[in-house]
């Protein structure tokens, strides 16, 4: 029995809230927007930032790249960053991105259907329920819109946060690893620094 409530339970989650790939798109954007612009940053160094599935990150930043929203770099040296400018980019941007345009709640006019249904002829205006449902959405989209990733810049900036120079002197030192001899089985490439890097606010 608790493996089915498990399942459905799960199943419910995301149904009604966005998949945990929003939040590691919207903060691998803003290590993009803070790291040093002239060399892309390899998914799996995003992902030790992020301490996200390597494989699963991959496919929130081919997604973000579709969008518009990062720019893919193939090659030894490649990565990703930023295909605009981080004030063109919304928060609203990176959600569609990675959740698609569709809308939150769809009405199948339920008014409409059962043994006690509404006949055709009052139901010439939209659900009442459907109508306030999507103006929370309207709301809801509009907000997320008018927040860009240089404004989450800014507010960190604003609060003292060093993650820039943390970022490119982490960067740089992971780059630098990759170029020496490899490491032994089972050793962690910079986790003490990426640890200490990473932000979640």
């Amino acid at each position: 029995m608790s493996r089915i409530y498990t399942t459905l339970r799960a199943r419910y989650c995301r149904g009604m809230h966005m998949g945990q790939g929003v939040e590691w798109a919207l903060h691998g954007c803003l290590n993009l927007a803070f790291a040093p612009p002239s060399q892309p940053v390899p998914a799996a160094l995003l992902a030790e930032l992020l301490d996200a599935p390597p494989a699963y990150l991959v496919k929130q930043l081919q997604a973000l790249a579709k969008a518009g929203v990062l720019h893919s770099t193939s090659g030894p040296r490649g990565g990703f960053s930023l295909a605009r400018p981080p004030r063109d980019i919304t928060y609203l941007d990176v959600v569609t991105a990675i959740e698609g345009p569709g809308q939150a709640f769809r009405c199948t006019e339920l008014r409409q259907r059962g043994p006690l249904r509404t006949p055709p002829k009052q139901c010439v205006t939209p659900c009442a329920i459907a109508t306030t449902m999507w103006r929370a959405e309207r709301a809801w989209r509009d907000e997320l819109k008018s927040h860009t990733i240089h404004d989450l810049q800014q507010h960190l900036t604003g609060l003292g946060v060093d993650l820039p120079v943390r970022l490119g002197k982490w960067l740089e030192e992971q780059r630098g690893d990759a170029t020496q001899t490899p490491r032994a089985p089972g050793t962690k490439r910079g986790g003490g620094d990426a640890a200490r890097t990473r932000h979640r606010g």
